[in-house]
């Protein structure tokens, strides 16, 4: 039965109603079946907790840097997962000697060049964001 449920799970992983009732009819104890869809939701689960600007220890930079990335950034890169995401998680790119896709160094400017005149698939943003907010975001993803 187990690889049953497996199967089950995978062809109607994106349908809840579908999988409560599926959950309900293996398990007529409605708590149970909740229980079951509950854990295996949560199995899967790779996103961590969105912290707080205070948790994180942001500076004020840091934090205009946060608030910026969510606005224009986070819609492709989620800083701690790419589930879901067109581009790459930037969690930890300064960390790293060379960003993951393009292969240039890991640096303010390679990264300050790439979010004001975009690469590949990324738009540039040098006609919405200042030199300041653009130093503001790098000081956000240093702390990724």
């Amino acid at each position: 039965m187990p690889s049953v449920l497996s199967y089950l799970w995978l062809r109607l992983a994106g349908d809840a109603a579908i999988m409560m009732d599926l959950f309900n009819w293996i398990c007529p104890c409605r708590n149970a079946g909740m229980a079951i869809l509950a854990f295996l939701a949560l199995a899967g689960c790779d996103v961590e907790r969105r912290k707080s600007d205070a948790e994180l220890g942001l500076n004020p930079q840091q934090a205009e840097g946060r608030r910026l990335y969510d606005n224009y950034c986070d819609r492709c890169h989620e800083p701690y997962s790419s589930r879901g995401k067109k581009g790459p998680s930037l969690k930890g790119v300064f960390k790293r000697q060379y960003l993951p896709v393009s292969g240039l160094p890991a640096n303010d400017e390679r990264v300050t060049e790439i979010v004001k005149f975009g690469r590949a698939k990324m738009e540039g943003f040098s006609q919405v964001m200042t030199d300041q907010q653009v130093k503001d975001l790098l000081a956000y993803l240093h702390t990724l």
